[in-house]
C-alpha cells in the first residue's frame, strides 16, 4: 500500500491546533465545536476537518471535539508525547537566545548540549543550564553519548554545511537550520529551514503591495 503523503502545511496546522486546544483546556473548556476551533485558528471548519481526516476520525457529529482527548491525539501524531534531546551548534547571539528559551521544554524538546567553534569565547545562556559550551570537534562523540536525536544549526552560512555533515555523521536525522543556506544531506535526514531574512522579505512584499512601503 502506498504511504499517504501529509502536506507540510497540514503538519504545521496540527501544531497550531494542539496549542489552541491546550489554551481551551486551560480555560476549562471540555468540548469545542469545529466552528469555534476554526474561529480561534483563523481558518474555516472544513479545513480543520480535512486536516484531521488524514489521521483518522475525531469528534462526535453534532457535539464537537473532546478537548483533552483531541489534544493528546495530536501530540501523539506530532511525536511529542515523549522528550526529544536536542543539540544546538553555534553559541552566538541567536544560538544563546534559543538555548535559553524555556518554551522548548513545554513542547518536549530538551537542549542537551551546545557546541561552538570557539567555546571559550561563547556566551553562556542566562539560565545557567549549560555550565560548559563544547567545541565542535566533540559533536560526534557527545551526540552519541547523550542519545541526541535533533540538531539546531545557528552558525554563519559558510559553516553550516560542515556542521550539518558532522551532525549527520553523529546519527542526527532531523535538523532545524537557521543558517541562510540550503543544506545537502542524505535523503533520510529531514531539514527544516528558518531563514529570518526571507521571512522579513515576505512581509515587506505584502506590505509593499498594500502601499505600506517606507517613503
Amino acid at each position: 500500500m502506498k504511504r499517504l503523503k501529509i502536506p507540510d502545511v497540514t503538519v504545521h496546522r496540527l501544531s497550531d491546533y494542539a496549542r489552541i486546544l491546550d489554551q481551551f483546556d486551560g480555560e476549562g473548556i471540555r468540548i469545542v465545536s469545529s466552528d469555534v476551533l476554526a474561529a480561534r485558528c483563523g481558518l474555516n471548519p472544513a479545513q480543520i476537518r480535512k486536516d484531521l481526516a488524514y489521521f483518522g476520525e475525531f469528534g462526535v457529529r453534532g457535539v464537537g471535539y473532546h478537548v483533552g482527548e483531541l489534544k493528546e491525539n495530536l501530540k501523539g501524531i506530532l511525536g511529542v508525547t515523549h522528550a526529544w534531546r536536542v543539540a544546538l551548534v553555534g553559541a552566538g547571539n541567536l544560538g544563546s537566545a534559543l538555548a535559553a528559551y524555556q518554551g522548548f521544554l513545554t513542547h518536549g524538546f530538551i537542549i542537551t548540549a551546545v557546541f561552538d567553534k570557539y567555546p571559550e569565547q561563547a556566551k553562556l545562556p542566562p539560565n545557567g543550564r549549560f555550565p560548559k559550551i563544547l567545541g565542535v570537534d566533540r559533536i560526534k562523540a557527545e551526540i552519541r553519548r547523550r542519545g541526541i536525536q535533533i540538531g539546531i544549526i545557528t552558525v554563519p552560512a559558510e559553516a553550516a554545511q560542515g556542521v550539518a555533515e558532522r551532525l549527520v555523521s553523529a546519527g542526527i536525522s532531523g535538523i532545524l537550520n537557521f543558517a541562510p543556506v540550503r543544506l545537502r544531506v542524505p535523503k533520510h535526514v529531514k531539514v527544516r529551514n528558518v531563514d529570518l531574512g526571507s521571512e522579513l522579505e515576505s512581509l515587506s512584499f505584502f506590505l509593499s503591495k498594500q502601499g505600506g512601503a517606507p517613503s
